[in-house]
């Protein structure tokens, strides 16, 4: 005998309205990776030392580097795979460092009138900023930009507050004198204390796009967290996790700022580091809080620097290589460099991170896509994660295209649709 359902559809209809505001927020606070690229990386530079093909020179001089310690295959085996790492393996991660040193050996790059640039008064800062500025212009022209470039001014704590959105909107304006804004230009707002800063910041933005007559949405803006203040109000709530929706939309990314943060917390200074504790508990709460909202996430710096005597160099070098394969098992996918010669390390780490795990990765994905019966049966979930993985390996050269389609059998349209649920459909079948 059937049996009709005892929920209505009058009960349905009524569950419907009082979940429709946690339906909302759900879809409009939490609509997961929105497929845009996300560097492996954060350059800084003084505000005043910006100059056109700056990217190129650097990557000239972390290739020169290098050389010195006896060439990139040498350092790999030194610092990412061990000094019985096998030849081939070393040869193959050299091969693809060295190209990329050489066609875009910095993947994002700020500006920094901020720690960086100091305060030298307000006409040496002016000046600095319109001559960056138009710097910028010729380097985007030229084609020689890197891809993502932007700029950090001053916080918006009371000090600085006017000083910064001077320098903010001396940038945009000089910028768009000389034509269109660069397509990923990137603005920072440092020293963050508060979520009132991030509305206020995103009144801003929106009264800039007004007076340029620019499309709403063309500015955003990342946020970087160097106060304790983010991640524990005196409330007892999260900032980190509010000032996201705050920024209705605006907010890009998350940027852990290793040394301003470990100081306000009365870490030593000889202790400061990406690995403390500390460190980890911020960038645990910030992982949490930016998960399924599109937001993205980096790591911080080590100003541990390769420079000097050939020692402290090869020190220096590991602690770089081990500190970003950290960060990236932890899934956390970009942080900071400070010099030309973290270069090699910072990509010599990253390739292998992708390149070590990619045989694996492929072939589950594989195995999920076709269909194929193996002893791991991977969910939905679990197959955007592999797809991610291979996406971003791919995105910053670390696999090739050809690669990917061999061992994974998807192209690149398979790959992206799961990587960012999208239905895709291949030939033994389809998948959700």
């Amino acid at each position: 005998m059937s049996r009709s359902p005892v929920v209505s559809d009058a009960m349905l209809a009524g569950y419907d309205q009082r979940l429709a505001a946690a339906d909302e927020l759900l879809a409009s606070g939490y609509p997961g990776d929105d497929g845009r690229r996300q560097p492996v990386h954060t350059v800084y530079i003084p505000g005043d030392r910006y100059r056109v093909s700056i990217a190129a020179d650097w990557g000239r001089a972390g290739l020169a580097a290098a050389d010195e310690a006896g060439g990139l295959a040498e350092l790999a085996r030194r610092t990412v795979l061990g000094s019985s790492g096998e030849a081939a393996a070393a040869g193959a991660l050299a091969d693809l460092v060295a190209r990329k040193l050489g066609d875009e050996p910095i993947e994002d790059l700020r500006i920094d009138f901020e720690d960086g640039f100091g305060d030298r008064g307000d006409r040496a800062e002016d000046e600095a900023v319109v001559a960056a500025a138009r710097a910028v212009a010729q380097d985007v022209a030229a084609g020689t930009a890197p891809p993502f470039i932007g700029i950090r001014f001053k916080s918006l704590e009371a000090p600085t507050r006017r000083r910064g959105l001077r320098t903010l909107d001396l940038f945009l304006s000089t910028l768009l004198e000389a034509g269109p804004l660069p397509e990923s230009l990137v603005l920072t707002l440092p020293k963050v204390t508060s979520v009132d800063q991030v509305q206020v910041m995103v009144d801003v933005v929106e009264h800039l796009e007004q007076a340029h007559g620019l499309a709403p949405g063309t500015l955003t803006f990342e946020v970087q967290m160097e106060t304790p203040q983010l991640i524990l109000a005196d409330d007892g709530t999260v900032p980190s996790a509010r000032l996201l929706h705050a920024g209705r939309g605006r907010v890009s990314s998350l940027h852990y700022g290793t040394y301003d943060y470990s100081a306000s917390l009365g870490i030593a200074a000889a202790y400061q580091s990406m690995e403390h504790p500390a460190a980890d508990y911020a960038k645990n709460v910030m992982q949490v809080a930016v998960a399924g909202t599109g937001v993205h996430l980096s790591d911080g710096s080590t100003n541990i620097l390769p420079v000097g005597d050939p020692e402290h160099v090869q020190q220096a070098w590991q602690l770089h290589a081990r500190l970003v394969r950290r960060h990236l098992e932890r899934g956390i996918y970009q942080g900071w460099d400070l010099h030309a010669a973290q270069l090699p390390t910072r990509f010599l780490a990253t390739y292998a991170f992708y390149r070590d795990g990619f045989a694996a990765a492929a072939a589950r994905l594989r195995n999920y896509v076709h269909r194929i019966e193996s002893s791991v049966m991977d969910e939905p979930a679990t197959a955007r994660a592999l797809a991610n993985f291979i996406r971003r390996g791919r995105a910053c050269g670390a696999l090739t295209t050809e690669e990917i389609e061999r061992e994974a059998g998807v192209d690149a349209a398979t790959l992206d649709s799961i990587a960012l649920n999208r239905p895709i459909t291949v030939e033994e079948g389809t998948h959700v």
